[in-house]
């Protein structure tokens, strides 16, 4: 099992690979060790301004079974679903820019602060098996990251087979052959990709901080245990603040 430590060097986090035995005693993790970007996904525009952060909103993602995937949409399209889902329907991608970067990317199922967090996890990953320096999270090959419905990997797959009748040629590469159009229409930093036009399924698609690396995804609850958002951080920015570089003074 991959697991990785709470050690960033301008946002890029490296691996360590450890195993602990699932009997191990519970263990309380501490979500303000693993980011201080959290207050992102609730501060209002002028608050976010304020801090030098840009907003970009840039549109619903269509989760048609609310299984969600987070993940480096081209090296890990299928990769597991989140293990905790949402009500099926279509909910807002908002994208947070400092120093020129995506420093962080949220969804919104429902409106409220969160008033507690929780980090995701995929079928197999035991937060009891973590110590304290490690969490777990997606890796970036390619310096983006998504949010979509485990169901619409199938329409990647289907546009995939579309891009290798037109070419007459099974060597495709979905980047260059269909996204890097649509994401160069945003300067290379999001786009809300649709792999089949007229389909529902679509995935919010953005440029992952400071590109390769590891990155954690958590869940913000509201009392009652309600996902209220989920919230990945690129690790480009330090408490939530866009004005001083990480590390900075």
């Amino acid at each position: 099992m991959s697991t990785w430590p709470m050690r960033t060097l301008r946002g890029l986090m490296c691996a360590v690979s450890a195993w602990v035995p699932s009997s191990a005693a519970a263990i309380e993790l501490d979500i303000s060790k693993l980011s201080s970007n959290l207050d992102l996904a609730s501060l209002g525009d002028a608050d976010l301004a304020a801090r030098s952060i840009n907003v970009l909103r840039i549109g619903k993602v269509e989760l048609t079974s609310g299984r969600i995937v987070a993940s480096d949409p081209l090296v890990g399209p299928d990769r597991p679903a989140l293990v905790r889902t949402v009500p099926p329907g279509d909910y807002p991608v908002t994208l947070y820019q400092a120093f020129g970067r995506i420093a962080a990317a949220s969804m919104r199922f429902a409106d409220g602060k969160p008033v507690r967090w929780e980090l995701a996890v995929i079928p197999g990953q035991d937060i009891n098996s973590l110590k304290d320096d490690e969490f777990f999270g997606y890796p970036v090959d390619v310096g983006l990251g998504c949010y979509m419905d485990a169901d619409t990997y199938a329409l990647i797959q289907e546009r995939e087979k579309q891009v290798q009748m037109e070419k007459a040629s099974s060597d495709i590469n979905y980047y260059d052959d269909v996204l890097a159009p649509e994401l160069s229409a945003n300067s290379d930093n999001y786009v809300m990709h649709r792999p089949i036009s007229g389909k529902r399924g679509n995935v919010a698609i953005f440029w992952s901080g400071w590109g390769d690396g590891f990155y954690p995804v958590f869940w913000g609850l509201d009392a009652g245990g309600r996902a209220l958002v989920l919230f990945t951080d690129f690790g480009v920015t330090e408490n939530a603040d866009g004005r001083h570089e990480p590390g900075g003074e």
